[in-house]
Protein backbone atom coordinates (compact mmCIF):
# COMPACT_ATOMS: atom_id res chain seq x y z
CA UNK A 1 0.00 0.00 0.00
CA UNK A 2 1.02 3.62 -0.42
CA UNK A 3 2.74 5.21 2.54
CA UNK A 4 0.67 7.83 4.35
CA UNK A 5 1.09 11.51 3.66
CA UNK A 6 -0.10 14.40 5.82
CA UNK A 7 -3.32 16.30 5.15
CA UNK A 8 -3.37 20.01 5.88
CA UNK A 9 -5.90 19.92 8.74
CA UNK A 10 -3.36 17.93 10.74
CA UNK A 11 -1.07 20.99 10.81
CA UNK A 12 -3.82 23.68 10.57
CA UNK A 13 -2.32 26.99 9.28
CA UNK A 14 1.32 25.91 8.91
CA UNK A 15 2.60 27.77 5.80
CA UNK A 16 2.97 25.55 2.72
CA UNK A 17 6.76 25.65 2.26
CA UNK A 18 7.31 24.77 5.92
CA UNK A 19 4.64 22.08 5.56
CA UNK A 20 6.51 20.41 2.69
CA UNK A 21 9.76 20.60 4.63
CA UNK A 22 8.09 19.02 7.65
CA UNK A 23 6.63 16.22 5.53
CA UNK A 24 10.05 15.52 4.05
CA UNK A 25 11.69 15.51 7.48
CA UNK A 26 9.12 12.99 8.70
CA UNK A 27 9.43 10.78 5.62
CA UNK A 28 5.89 11.47 4.41
CA UNK A 29 5.62 11.20 0.61
CA UNK A 30 2.80 13.68 0.13
CA UNK A 31 0.66 16.44 1.55
CA UNK A 32 -2.73 17.95 0.88
CA UNK A 33 -3.05 21.70 0.67
CA UNK A 34 -5.51 24.57 0.60
CA UNK A 35 -4.79 27.82 -1.22
CA UNK A 36 -5.45 29.98 1.83
CA UNK A 37 -5.49 28.75 5.44
CA UNK A 38 -8.66 28.27 7.40
CA UNK A 39 -9.33 30.35 10.50
CA UNK A 40 -7.94 27.83 12.98
CA UNK A 41 -4.38 29.02 13.65
CA UNK A 42 -3.34 27.97 17.18
CA UNK A 43 0.35 28.62 16.49
CA UNK A 44 -0.31 32.15 15.22
CA UNK A 45 1.43 31.79 11.85
CA UNK A 46 1.44 34.74 9.47
CA UNK A 47 -1.34 34.44 6.88
CA UNK A 48 -0.48 33.30 3.38
CA UNK A 49 -2.26 33.12 0.03
CA UNK A 50 -1.30 30.83 -2.81
CA UNK A 51 -3.96 32.66 -4.81
CA UNK A 52 -2.21 36.02 -4.81
CA UNK A 53 1.44 35.30 -3.97
CA UNK A 54 3.21 34.13 -7.13
CA UNK A 55 6.58 34.00 -5.40
CA UNK A 56 5.14 31.65 -2.77
CA UNK A 57 3.80 29.42 -5.54
CA UNK A 58 7.24 29.28 -7.15
CA UNK A 59 8.85 28.50 -3.80
CA UNK A 60 6.32 25.76 -3.10
CA UNK A 61 6.88 24.09 -6.46
CA UNK A 62 10.65 24.22 -5.93
CA UNK A 63 10.64 22.88 -2.39
CA UNK A 64 8.24 20.07 -3.27
CA UNK A 65 10.44 19.09 -6.22
CA UNK A 66 13.67 19.30 -4.25
CA UNK A 67 12.31 17.25 -1.34
CA UNK A 68 10.38 14.72 -3.43
CA UNK A 69 7.06 15.53 -1.78
CA UNK A 70 3.92 15.19 -3.89
CA UNK A 71 1.08 17.68 -3.64
CA UNK A 72 -1.41 14.85 -3.65
CA UNK A 73 -4.68 16.63 -2.93
CA UNK A 74 -6.00 20.15 -3.35
CA UNK A 75 -8.81 21.18 -1.02
CA UNK A 76 -11.33 24.01 -0.95
CA UNK A 77 -13.43 23.38 -4.08
CA UNK A 78 -16.89 23.46 -2.53
CA UNK A 79 -20.20 23.60 -4.38
CA UNK A 80 -22.24 26.48 -2.94
CA UNK A 81 -25.89 27.39 -3.39
CA UNK A 82 -26.64 29.83 -6.20
CA UNK A 83 -23.00 30.06 -7.32
CA UNK A 84 -21.53 28.41 -10.39
CA UNK A 85 -18.26 26.57 -9.90
CA UNK A 86 -16.97 27.96 -13.20
CA UNK A 87 -17.16 31.44 -11.72
CA UNK A 88 -15.88 30.42 -8.29
CA UNK A 89 -12.97 28.13 -9.10
CA UNK A 90 -11.57 28.65 -12.60
CA UNK A 91 -8.58 30.53 -11.18
CA UNK A 92 -8.13 28.08 -8.29
CA UNK A 93 -7.99 25.10 -10.62
CA UNK A 94 -5.42 26.88 -12.79
CA UNK A 95 -3.29 27.62 -9.71
CA UNK A 96 -3.48 24.01 -8.55
CA UNK A 97 -2.37 22.88 -11.99
CA UNK A 98 0.53 25.34 -11.82
CA UNK A 99 1.52 23.87 -8.44
CA UNK A 100 1.38 20.30 -9.74
CA UNK A 101 -1.50 19.15 -7.56
CA UNK A 102 -2.45 15.58 -8.52
CA UNK A 103 -6.12 15.51 -7.45
CA UNK A 104 -8.72 17.97 -6.20
CA UNK A 105 -11.27 17.16 -3.53
CA UNK A 106 -14.80 18.27 -4.40
CA UNK A 107 -17.69 18.46 -1.96
CA UNK A 108 -20.93 20.37 -1.57
CA UNK A 109 -22.61 22.78 0.82
CA UNK A 110 -25.60 22.99 -1.54
CA UNK A 111 -28.65 21.04 -0.28
CA UNK A 112 -29.96 20.61 -3.85
CA UNK A 113 -28.78 17.14 -4.84
CA UNK A 114 -29.48 17.44 -8.57
CA UNK A 115 -27.69 20.76 -8.79
CA UNK A 116 -24.80 19.42 -6.72
CA UNK A 117 -24.33 16.49 -9.09
CA UNK A 118 -24.28 18.82 -12.09
CA UNK A 119 -21.80 21.11 -10.38
CA UNK A 120 -19.59 18.12 -9.52
CA UNK A 121 -19.56 17.23 -13.20
CA UNK A 122 -18.48 20.76 -14.11
CA UNK A 123 -15.73 20.75 -11.46
CA UNK A 124 -14.46 17.39 -12.64
CA UNK A 125 -14.46 18.64 -16.22
CA UNK A 126 -12.54 21.78 -15.21
CA UNK A 127 -9.97 19.73 -13.28
CA UNK A 128 -9.62 17.18 -16.06
CA UNK A 129 -9.02 19.90 -18.63
CA UNK A 130 -6.16 21.13 -16.42
CA UNK A 131 -4.69 17.63 -16.13
CA UNK A 132 -5.87 17.06 -12.55
CA UNK A 133 -7.89 14.15 -11.20
CA UNK A 134 -10.88 14.79 -8.94
CA UNK A 135 -12.44 12.97 -5.99
CA UNK A 136 -15.94 13.35 -4.54
CA UNK A 137 -16.11 13.52 -0.74
CA UNK A 138 -19.20 12.52 1.22
CA UNK A 139 -19.97 13.14 4.86
CA UNK A 140 -22.85 12.82 7.25
CA UNK A 141 -24.77 16.06 7.51
CA UNK A 142 -24.19 17.12 3.92
CA UNK A 143 -27.70 16.80 2.52
CA UNK A 144 -26.66 16.42 -1.10
CA UNK A 145 -23.84 13.87 -0.53
CA UNK A 146 -24.34 12.36 2.93
CA UNK A 147 -23.04 8.83 2.45
CA UNK A 148 -21.23 6.40 0.19
CA UNK A 149 -24.28 5.33 -1.88
CA UNK A 150 -25.06 8.95 -2.72
CA UNK A 151 -21.42 9.64 -3.56
CA UNK A 152 -21.49 6.65 -5.90
CA UNK A 153 -24.58 8.06 -7.58
CA UNK A 154 -22.80 11.40 -8.00
CA UNK A 155 -19.73 9.62 -9.37
CA UNK A 156 -21.80 7.77 -11.93
CA UNK A 157 -23.46 11.05 -12.88
CA UNK A 158 -20.03 12.65 -13.45
CA UNK A 159 -18.98 9.65 -15.53
CA UNK A 160 -15.28 10.45 -15.92
CA UNK A 161 -12.40 8.02 -15.53
CA UNK A 162 -10.32 10.74 -13.83
CA UNK A 163 -12.97 11.25 -11.12
CA UNK A 164 -13.24 8.88 -8.16
CA UNK A 165 -14.48 8.82 -4.56
CA UNK A 166 -12.61 10.26 -1.59
CA UNK A 167 -12.99 7.92 1.38
CA UNK A 168 -12.71 9.60 4.77
CA UNK A 169 -12.73 6.91 7.46
CA UNK A 170 -14.68 9.04 9.95
CA UNK A 171 -17.32 9.99 7.42
CA UNK A 172 -17.66 6.42 6.14
CA UNK A 173 -18.47 4.84 9.49
CA UNK A 174 -20.42 7.75 10.98
CA UNK A 175 -22.67 7.84 7.89
CA UNK A 176 -23.52 4.15 8.28
CA UNK A 177 -20.95 2.67 5.92
CA UNK A 178 -19.01 -0.51 6.63
CA UNK A 179 -15.85 -2.25 5.45
CA UNK A 180 -18.13 -4.64 3.54
CA UNK A 181 -19.47 -1.68 1.57
CA UNK A 182 -15.90 -0.78 0.63
CA UNK A 183 -15.13 -4.36 -0.37
CA UNK A 184 -18.15 -4.33 -2.69
CA UNK A 185 -16.84 -1.39 -4.71
CA UNK A 186 -15.49 -1.97 -8.17
CA UNK A 187 -11.77 -1.42 -8.72
CA UNK A 188 -11.05 2.13 -9.73
CA UNK A 189 -13.67 3.65 -7.42
CA UNK A 190 -11.55 5.07 -4.57
CA UNK A 191 -9.04 7.75 -5.47
CA UNK A 192 -7.93 9.01 -2.05
CA UNK A 193 -8.23 7.95 1.59
CA UNK A 194 -8.25 10.33 4.54
CA UNK A 195 -7.23 8.28 7.55
CA UNK A 196 -8.16 9.13 11.12
CA UNK A 197 -9.82 7.61 14.16
CA UNK A 198 -12.74 8.72 16.33
CA UNK A 199 -15.13 7.09 18.78
CA UNK A 200 -18.08 5.33 17.19
CA UNK A 201 -20.45 7.69 19.00
CA UNK A 202 -20.01 11.42 18.35
CA UNK A 203 -17.74 13.18 20.81
CA UNK A 204 -19.26 16.60 20.07
CA UNK A 205 -22.83 17.77 19.54
CA UNK A 206 -21.83 19.48 16.27
CA UNK A 207 -20.56 16.92 13.77
CA UNK A 208 -18.39 19.28 11.74
CA UNK A 209 -16.81 20.75 14.88
CA UNK A 210 -15.46 17.29 15.64
CA UNK A 211 -14.53 16.59 12.03
CA UNK A 212 -12.57 19.82 11.61
CA UNK A 213 -10.91 20.09 15.01
CA UNK A 214 -11.06 16.93 17.12
CA UNK A 215 -10.05 13.69 15.48
CA UNK A 216 -7.70 11.03 16.80
CA UNK A 217 -4.63 9.23 15.43
CA UNK A 218 -5.25 5.70 14.16
CA UNK A 219 -5.73 3.27 17.01
CA UNK A 220 -6.85 5.86 19.57
CA UNK A 221 -10.54 5.60 18.61
CA UNK A 222 -12.96 2.86 17.65
CA UNK A 223 -13.12 2.85 13.85
CA UNK A 224 -12.45 -0.49 12.09
CA UNK A 225 -9.49 0.95 10.24
CA UNK A 226 -7.73 -2.35 9.57
CA UNK A 227 -10.88 -3.81 8.03
CA UNK A 228 -11.49 -0.69 5.92
CA UNK A 229 -7.98 -0.76 4.47
CA UNK A 230 -8.11 -4.51 3.94
CA UNK A 231 -11.35 -4.03 1.99
CA UNK A 232 -9.84 -1.58 -0.49
CA UNK A 233 -9.58 -2.92 -4.03
CA UNK A 234 -7.51 0.06 -5.16
CA UNK A 235 -4.15 1.46 -4.05
CA UNK A 236 -5.08 5.11 -3.51
CA UNK A 237 -3.02 7.90 -2.04
CA UNK A 238 -3.51 8.07 1.73
CA UNK A 239 -3.29 11.12 3.96
CA UNK A 240 -3.58 11.31 7.73
CA UNK A 241 -6.27 13.90 8.46
CA UNK A 242 -6.04 14.23 12.22
CA UNK A 243 -6.86 17.76 13.40
CA UNK A 244 -6.28 18.07 17.16
CA UNK A 245 -7.03 21.65 18.12
CA UNK A 246 -7.03 21.06 21.87
CA UNK A 247 -3.62 19.40 21.62
CA UNK A 248 -2.30 22.30 19.54
CA UNK A 249 -3.70 24.85 21.99
CA UNK A 250 -1.88 22.99 24.77
CA UNK A 251 1.40 23.87 23.03
CA UNK A 252 2.04 20.66 21.07
CA UNK A 253 3.40 21.77 17.71
CA UNK A 254 2.68 20.51 14.19
CA UNK A 255 5.72 18.23 14.07
CA UNK A 256 4.70 16.37 17.20
CA UNK A 257 1.07 16.16 16.12
CA UNK A 258 2.01 14.89 12.66
CA UNK A 259 4.38 12.30 14.16
CA UNK A 260 1.64 11.16 16.53
CA UNK A 261 -0.64 10.56 13.53
CA UNK A 262 1.93 9.13 11.13
CA UNK A 263 3.51 6.49 13.38
CA UNK A 264 0.33 4.44 13.98
CA UNK A 265 -0.81 5.00 10.39
CA UNK A 266 2.42 3.47 9.13
CA UNK A 267 2.12 0.57 11.54
CA UNK A 268 -1.47 -0.02 10.43
CA UNK A 269 -0.54 0.02 6.74
CA UNK A 270 2.32 -2.41 7.43
CA UNK A 271 -0.16 -4.75 9.16
CA UNK A 272 -2.50 -4.57 6.17
CA UNK A 273 0.32 -5.22 3.73
CA UNK A 274 1.53 -8.22 5.75
CA UNK A 275 -2.01 -9.61 5.98
CA UNK A 276 -2.49 -9.29 2.25
CA UNK A 277 0.77 -11.08 1.56
CA UNK A 278 -0.20 -13.88 3.93
CA UNK A 279 -3.65 -14.31 2.43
Amino acid sequence: MNRPGIDFLTVFALPPVAFVELAADLGAPSISLILEPLDCNPEGYAPYSLRTDRALRRDLVAVARDHGVTLALGEGLVVRPDRDVRDLYADDVAIMAELGVRCVNILSFDPDMARTFDQYALLAEMAGAAGIDSAIEFSRGRVSTPDLPTALAAWRHVGRSDCRILLDTMHLIRSGGTPADVAALAPGTIGYVQLCDVPLAPAHPIYFEEAAFSRLPPGEGELPLFDILMALRDDPAIGVEVPMRAVAEAGIGPRERAERALAPARALIDRVAAARLAA
